[in-house]
C-alpha cells in the first residue's frame, strides 16, 4: 500500500493543467473527472474505509483539481490514509459498502489496486511512466483477476485485451481490466 500510495503521489505531481481536460484510457472520464476519482478513492475513501466511516458528500461532489495546489493535498491525504492502515484493527473484520460487506484485507487490496490501474491510467495521459514493482503488480493482477466480473457489471472494467501470457505482469493487470497497455492518447485534431 504505501509503495502504491508513493508512485501515485509521484504521478499526481506531474499532472498539469493543460492535462486536465485530454482523454484517458478510460473512455467515460477526461483526465479531471479520472483524476477527481482517483484522488477521492485512494485517499479520502480508503483512509475512510480503515475508519469504518463513510465518505461525506462534499468530497464526493469535490472538484479537487480546481486547487491548484491539488497534488500537494492528494501526496498528504494519501499519507495520512496508509497511516490509517498502519493500525492492525484495520485490516480486521468486514468493511462495510452499504451494498455489501467485504473483509477489510479484500477492500485494502482493491484500492491498491485503484492506485495502481488508476495511476497507469493518469499517468498515460498525461505523457508519464508508472513505476511498479513486479510483485505489486502481481498483487494487482490477482485482484483483478478475482473481481473482475464484478467491475464489469458496473461499468468499472471493459472486456479483456489480449496480451501474450509473456507480458509483465502489470500489462497483464491492465488488460485484464479491459485497458490496452500500450495505449497513448491521440494527438488533437
Amino acid at each position: 500500500m504505501a509503495r502504491a500510495a508513493a508512485e501515485s503521489a509521484r504521478v499526481a505531481y506531474g499532472v498539469r493543467t493543460e492535462h486536465l481536460d485530454g482523454p484517458t484510457p478510460c473512455t467515460e472520464f477526461d483526465t479531471r473527472t479520472l483524476v477527481n476519482h482517483w484522488v477521492l478513492y485512494t485517499s479520502h475513501g480508503l483512509e475512510r474505509r480503515a475508519r469504518r466511516e463513510t465518505l461525506p458528500q462534499d468530497l464526493v461532489e469535490r472538484d479537487f483539481t480546481a486547487d491548484p495546489a491539488w497534488a500537494d493535498a492528494y501526496a498528504k491525504q494519501v499519507d495520512r490514509a496508509v497511516a490509517a492502515w498502519a493500525d492492525p484493527a484495520a485490516w480486521e473484520g468486514e468493511i462495510d459498502l452499504g451494498w455489501t460487506a467485504m473483509p477489510a484485507t479484500a477492500i485494502a487490496q482493491m484500492v491498491v489496486k485503484e492506485m495502481v490501474v488508476h495511476g497507469w491510467d493518469v499517468a498515460r495521459a498525461t505523457g508519464q511512466e508508472i513505476d511498479i514493482p513486479d510483485d505489486l503488480a502481481l498483487m494487482v493482477l490477482g485482484v483483478v483477476e478475482e473481481h473482475a466480473e464484478i467491475y464489469r457489471q458496473y461499468g468499472g472494467f471493459a472486456d479483456p485485451v489480449p496480451v501474450p501470457a509473456t507480458a509483465p505482469p502489470l500489462a497483464r493487470a491492465l488488460a485484464a481490466s479491459g485497458r490496452d497497455p500500450h495505449w497513448i492518447p491521440s494527438p488533437p485534431d
